[in-house]
C-alpha cells in the first residue's frame, strides 16, 4: 500500500493532501485551521489532519511530493534580478533572508515539518506538471487537452499539454516575465485591491465598466498572437525588479496613480476591471482554440490561479470548440499539493488510472468533519440554545422554511472543501428571490463591498430551466460563469452606469444576478451533496424556486470556516440570523449575548482589513 503526501508551501495559499494506493483520502488549505488568510506558511496543521484522517503517521509515508522546483525558481529569481540591476536591489535584499533560511533548504524544512521522522524519498515536480496532474489524473475523461495558466512557477507562465490514461506531458510552455496571471494581478493592484486575493473583486468589478481601454492594452501593453502567446511590454511593469505591479509609465497611460486601498471607487477603475477582463478572455479563447487545433481533443482540463477566472472558463466552454471542459476545484497553488501526490502515483511509479465518473475528487470535500457529539459538547459548554434534528428530511424542510422567509442561515454540515469556493459544506445560504439579499449579506453579513456579486446554487435538474446552460449541465465546483435565461429577466434601465446599476431588479432570482445578467453557477446534485440537494429540494417545494444564495461561511479577511468553533463566532458576531452545525439549529434571537453587529465593530475586533 502506497501513501503519498503532497505539500505545497511558502509562496501562497499553503496546503497538503494525501493519497494512498491512487485514492484521494484527504486535502486541506492550512488557512482553515491556522485562521491565516493564505497562509504561505508550511502547512503543518493540514499535514497532521491528512495523516489523522488515513491513521498514519509521517513514518508511514512512502513518498512525500513538493509542488514545484525551488531551486529552478531560486535561478529565476536571481536572473531576473540580474537582468534589472542595480534597480531591484530593495527587492532583492526582502526575498533573500526567506530563501537562506527556508526556500533552499526545503528537503530539511520538509523532514523537519514532519517531525524528523519521515526518511525516504522527496520529490520536486515542476510547478506547472503539479497543476496539470492535478487537472487531469482527477478529471472523467480518459484523455485530454491541457492548459496551465497562473503568474509564474519556476520560469513558466502558461503550458499546453496532453494527458492520456495515467501520462501527463507538457509540449508547449510560455515564460516569464510573460504572464496572464501577473498582467490581471497589475490591474488589480492599479485599481486598489491586494495581489493574489482581489482578483476576485476585479472580476466581479468589471460588468459595472465598459471596456474603452481595451484597445490601450492590446496596442501599448501586450502584444497578442493568434494562438494566444503573447509578449508584455516590460516598461509599463514594476514586479520584476520592483515592489509594486506596475510602474509610472503605466499611471501615465491610464490617467493616473493606482487607486488607494478602500479608495472610492470611480468609473475609471470600472472600466479598467472591464477592459482587462475581456483581454484576459481573449486570451484563454486564444489559448483554447490554438490547443483544440493542435490536439484534436474533445475534452479540456484547466488548472492554475487564472483558471478561477469563472467568466473566461464559461466562455471557453460557450464559444471554444471543446464539447467538455473540467476545471480543477483548487486550480490555484493549493491544488498543486493534491497534483503533486497524483504525479508521483501515475507518472512517476506508472501506477494505473481508473477514470472515475464524475470526477474522482469526491465534490472536492476532502477536509474535516466534526461528529454530533463534537457538536453537542460545544453547544453546552457554551450554554448555547439550540433544536436537534436528527431526522434529515424534517431538518432539510425546517432549513428551507427558514430560508423562504429570508434568514440568512450559516450551513456547516459534512467535509469541508478543498479549494477556494464553498459548495455547501461551509456556506452562508440566502433567499435568491429576495430584492434586498444582495445588498444585506454584503453590508450586513460579509461586510465587504455592495458591488460583489453573490453565486447561486441550483438543482442540477433545473440548470437548463434558469440559465443559459445545457441540460443536466454539470458545474459542481461553482468556476463557470452562464448568463440567466432571457425568459427570468426583467427590463431594466439601460441608462443607469456604474454602481447605479444595482437600483435595477433585473431577473426572477435578483439576488444572484449580476448587472451584466451573469452568475457564477454551481449545481447541486443528490449523489455529491445529499443534504444541500435535500434543503434546495425542500425550498424548491415551498417556493416554486430551486435557486439558492450560496457564498462562503466567512467575512472579508477572514479564511472559510473549518470548525464549528470557527462558525459559531462567525455566527454570533455578524447579523446571520440561523446556524446549522450538522443536525443542530440555532436561531440568532435565542443565544445569550445576541446583538446587532456593524462592519466596523467586527473589523476591530478580530483585526481584520
Amino acid at each position: 500500500m502506497a501513501k503519498i503526501l503532497g505539500i505545497s508551501a511558502f509562496y501562497h495559499d499553503s496546503a497538503a493532501a494525501l493519497l494512498v494506493d491512487g485514492q484521494i483520502v484527504a486535502a486541506a488549505q492550512e488557512e482553515r485551521f491556522s485562521r491565516k488568510k493564505h497562509d504561505h506558511r508550511f502547512p503543518k496543521h493540514a499535514v497532521n489532519f491528512c495523516l489523522a484522517e488515513a491513521r498514519l503517521k509521517p513514518s508511514d509515508l512512502d513518498y512525500v511530493g513538493f509542488y514545484d522546483k525551488p531551486l529552478l525558481k531560486f535561478e529565476r529569481l536571481l536572473e531576473t534580478y540580474l537582468a534589472y540591476a542595480p534597480a531591484g536591489f530593495r527587492s532583492f535584499m526582502m526575498s533573500m533572508p526567506l530563501w537562506m533560511r527556508e526556500k533552499l533548504h526545503l528537503p530539511r524544512v520538509i523532514k523537519s515539518g514532519l517531525e524528523n521522522q519521515f526518511k525516504k524519498r522527496i520529490v520536486f515536480p515542476e510547478h506547472h506538471e503539479s497543476h496539470a496532474a492535478s487537472a487531469f489524473f482527477s478529471s472523467p475523461f480518459e484523455e485530454a487537452a491541457l492548459l496551465t495558466l497562473d503568474g509564474v512557477g519556476e520560469w513558466a507562465t502558461t503550458s499546453m499539454g496532453i494527458g492520456r490514461r495515467n501520462k501527463i506531458e507538457l509540449t508547449h510552455t510560455l515564460n516569464f516575465p510573460h504572464s496572464l496571471g501577473l498582467l490581471y494581478s497589475a490591474f488589480t493592484y492599479y485599481c486598489g485591491f491586494r495581489v493574489n486575493s482581489g482578483e476576485y473583486k476585479l472580476m466581479g468589478l468589471a460588468p459595472y465598466g465598459v471596456p474603452t481601454y481595451e484597445k490601450g492594452i492590446l496596442d501599448k501593453l501586450i502584444d497578442l498572437k493568434d494562438d494566444g502567446s503573447f509578449r508584455l511590454d516590460m516598461s509599463y511593469f514594476n514586479y520584476c525588479q520592483g515592489l509594486t505591479m506596475t510602474s509610472g509609465k503605466f499611471h501615465e497611460l491610464f490617467g493616473g496613480p493606482p487607486r488607494a486601498a478602500e479608495g472610492e471607487l470611480t468609473q475609471r477603475e470600472m472600466d479598467l476591471a472591464a477592459s482587462i477582463q475581456k483581454v484576459t478572455e481573449e486570451v484563454m479563447l486564444r489559448c483554447a482554440r490554438h490547443l483544440h487545433k493542435q490536439t484534436c481533443l474533445n475534452n479540456l482540463c484547466l488548472a492554475g490561479g487564472v483558471a478561477l477566472n469563472c467568466v473566461g472558463n464559461g466562455r471557453i466552454l460557450r464559444e471554444g470548440p471543446f464539447e467538455n471542459v473540467w476545471i480543477q476545484p483548487a486550480a490555484g497553488d493549493a491544488g498543486g499539493a493534491l497534483g503533486v501526490a497524483q504525479f508521483i502515483w501515475h507518472q512517476l511509479l506508472d501506477k494505473p488510472r481508473e477514470v472515475i465518473q464524475p470526477d474522482a475528487q469526491t465534490g472536492t470535500l476532502l477536509g474535516p468533519r466534526f461528529s454530533e457529539s463534537d457538536i453537542r459538547s460545544f453547544l453546552e459548554n457554551l450554554g448555547a440554545t439550540y433544536e436537534h434534528i436528527p431526522d434529515e428530511s424534517l431538518l432539510c424542510d425546517r432549513i428551507a422554511e427558514l430560508l423562504a422567509t429570508e434568514n440568512v442561515v450559516g450551513m456547516m454540515q459534512g467535509r469541508m472543501e478543498f479549494g477556494p469556493r464553498a459548495l455547501g459544506s461551509r456556506s452562508i445560504l440566502g433567499d435568491a428571490r429576495s430584492e434586498k439579499m444582495q445588498s444585506v449579506m454584503n453590508l450586513k453579513i460579509k461586510f465587504r463591498e455592495s458591488f460583489r456579486p453573490f453565486a447561486p446554487s441550483v438543482l442540477r435538474e433545473r440548470v437548463h430551466d434558469y440559465f443559459e446552460m445545457r441540460e443536466n449541465e454539470d458545474s459542481p465546483y461553482m468556476l463557470l460563469v452562464a448568463p440567466v435565461r432571457n425568459d427570468r429577466r426583467k427590463t431594466v434601465d439601460e441608462d443607469l452606469v456604474g454602481l447605479d446599476k444595482l437600483k435595477s431588479i433585473r431577473s426572477e432570482i435578483p439576488a444572484i444576478t449580476h448587472v451584466d445578467f451573469s452568475a457564477r453557477v454551481q449545481t447541486v446534485d443528490a449523489d455529491r451533496h445529499p443534504r444541500y440537494h435535500g434543503v434546495i429540494k425542500a425550498f424548491e417545494q415551498k417556493t416554486g424556486c430551486p435557486v439558492v444564495i450560496n457564498t462562503s461561511f466567512n467575512v472579508r479577511g477572514e479564511p472559510i470556516v473549518c470548525s464549528p468553533e470557527h462558525a459559531y463566532r462567525c455566527f454570533m458576531a455578524t447579523n446571520m440570523d440561523v446556524l446549522v452545525l450538522e443536525d443542530f439549529v440555532l436561531l440568532k434571537k435565542d443565544q445569550p449575548d445576541a446583538k446587532k453587529h456593524e462592519a466596523d465593530d467586527y473589523l476591530a475586533q478580530f483585526q481584520l482589513d
